[in-house]
């Protein structure tokens, strides 16, 4: 048995278990970490997003982790940690595809999106090579004084007389005991506690079923030099280059979404030359391609799409071919008596908008505040996971707040694929989402008074009831006019980024007039706005 008793244990290293032990650390908790593997170690969920940026600068800022805050934009990153392998994201590019037909953009651009996440490589977002991040992290943890200990293999938990959980394992075939006043799960889906607890796979309700199959490669090429994915070509010419438009942002230096039916491929760039590849498809088309073969089937899967077969055409594997046969996972249980999954580890939905960093750094946040007080401070049971008692000023518990920002996550992804098959109906929906990024980075950004506390702006009915009430999932949602209005009108009071306009046609750069216009929204006057501003302004 390990000597001693520590105030919390947390299973699973990764960035989202290394950053709470460094913020547990920092309040005087004795925090234990521990790991399954060694770092440093391949991990997906690789991109971060406008909204993940400011949480890790609020985090950094509140729990004094002036080491932590450059990861929060690529400037920084690149300044202060240049070996640090990252990628440039400077937004979120989707094409849509069709079987057996080269890609061929359309005037209109009805086959394509790019919405920008940044005016500039300064302030961009970033694609994190977990490897080389969750390293970093790991270590920056045990210089605060975490308590590390990898190759430990935990295979259960007992509750002691007093109430304190007893974490049992292995390490390198020795017994490995260690008690703690309070347990977290980082460990990801279908993790440590769910199994040691017996806690069952909820799901979701109505979403589709699927499964994903990936890795990381070389020599992949960008889509910005091949003529297939000229975004400014009807495909009768070649534009010449006094001819072309300028994209909101490169259209490779961001998250890079193929679309078809039945699913979608991603593709993230990293600075060192490796590129993290993979498809998220439908049960059925799984089945067609025969997935679960691996690399065999990333070769089926690409011969359907001729223009991605050529950018990948010379591309090189640089490690196996890794299938997921079900992606999502949804804890029926996220909290309970003395522990708590990060949102990491209660559930996982899909990277299709690369919600998976953000929602853990929300639940960071919240678990945080609630270790602000000690491990065993009154109210934390309220806190943790008793259900609230419904009051407009009464915050839901973490167990509540976790799971109600994961099914609404869901929700809006099963709403997407819905609308693979008809794009247009795809890109308007796609509007709740980034309506709702864009208002929840700003408000925090301008501290605003109208901050949401949820997930896609889960603390307001009126968005979240107009999200699902317009989701392409619903039959009726297939056919009639009048859907991008009806979309445009619903996200209009969350509208801060000048999106649904179709003088933009499908390609949104970032305006900050557009966030100025829409003070108002944000509970704030547009002096106020411009001034809180202030240095982001000179950047743009």
């Amino acid at each position: 048995m390990h000597d001693g008793v520590f105030d919390l244990a947390i299973v699973g290293s990764g960035f989202g278990g290394s950053l709470l032990a460094m913020i547990a650390r920092g309040l005087g908790l004795r925090v234990m970490l521990l790991e399954r593997g060694r770092h440093p170690r391949f991990a997906i969920g690789e991109s971060a997003s406008p909204l993940a940026g400011i949480l890790i600068e609020q985090l950094a800022d509140r729990y004094n982790l002036p080491r932590v805050r450059p990861l929060s934009a690529f400037g920084t990153w690149q300044r202060t940690y240049p070996d640090l392998v990252c990628g440039l994201k400077r937004g979120f590019t989707y094409f849509k595809h069709e079987t057996g037909r080269s890609y061929t953009a359309d005037q209109e651009r009805t086959n394509q999106l790019l919405v920008a996440a940044s005016p500039s490589d300064e302030l961009s977002d970033t694609h994190w090579l977990r490897s080389d991040v969750d390293h970093f992290l790991v270590n920056e943890a045990i210089a605060l004084g975490v308590d590390y200990h990898d190759l430990v293999e935990p295979d259960g938990i007992e509750w002691q007389p007093s109430g304190e959980p007893l974490l049992k394992g292995t390490r390198q075939g020795q017994t490995f005991r260690v008690r703690a006043q309070f347990v977290v799960d980082a460990s990801g889906p279908r993790g440590f506690l769910g199994k040691a607890l017996g806690i069952a796979d909820r799901g979701f309700a109505a979403y589709p079923r699927t499964q994903a199959l990936f890795s990381h490669f070389t020599d992949v090429a960008r889509c910005d030099e091949m003529q297939d994915y000229d975004p400014v070509s009807d495909g009768s010419r070649v534009p010449s280059p006094e001819s072309r438009l300028p994209t909101p942002y490169p259209i490779d230096d961001a998250a890079l979404h193929h679309v078809f039916d039945g699913g979608w491929m991603w593709v993230l760039r990293f600075a060192n030359g490796v590129t993290s590849a993979g498809f998220a498809v439908e049960d059925w088309l799984a089945d067609d391609v025969k997935l679960a073969e691996g690399e065999p089937a990333w070769h089926r899967l690409l011969a359907r799409y001729p223009s991605i077969r050529a950018q990948f055409a010379g591309a090189r594997p640089i490690r196996s071919f890794a299938w997921m046969p079900r992606l999502a996972y949804r804890a029926a249980q996220a909290a309970g008596e003395r522990w708590a999954m990060l949102p990491s580890a209660a559930a996982f939905i899909d990277p299709l908008f690369s919600t998976g960093i953000p929602l853990t750094l929300l639940g960071i946040e919240r678990l945080a505040r609630i270790l602000e007080g000690g491990v065993d401070q009154a109210g934390r049971k309220a806190r943790l996971y008793t259900a609230s008692s419904g009051g407009s000023s009464d915050p839901p518990s973490y167990n509540d707040a976790t799971l109600a920002d994961a099914d609404r996550t869901a929700q809006f992804i099963a709403g997407s694929y819905a609308g693979f098959q008809r794009f247009p109906l795809f890109t308007s929906y796609s509007m709740f989402y980034f309506a709702a990024a864009s208002y929840s980075e700003m408000a925090r950004r301008l501290d605003s008074p109208k901050t949401p506390r949820g997930f896609l702006c889960g603390d307001s009915d009126r968005f979240t009831g107009a999200m699902a009430r317009l989701s392409p999932a619903i039959a009726s949602r297939a056919s009639g006019g009048g859907y991008d209005s009806e979309v445009a009108a619903a996200i209009a009071d969350w509208n801060v980024a000048g999106l649904c306009d179709p003088e933009k046609r499908n390609w949104y750069d970032v305006d900050l007039d557009d966030t100025i216009r829409g003070a108002g929204k944000l509970g704030l006057t547009r002096k106020q706005v411009r001034d809180r501003l202030g240095p982001v302004t000179c950047a743009f």
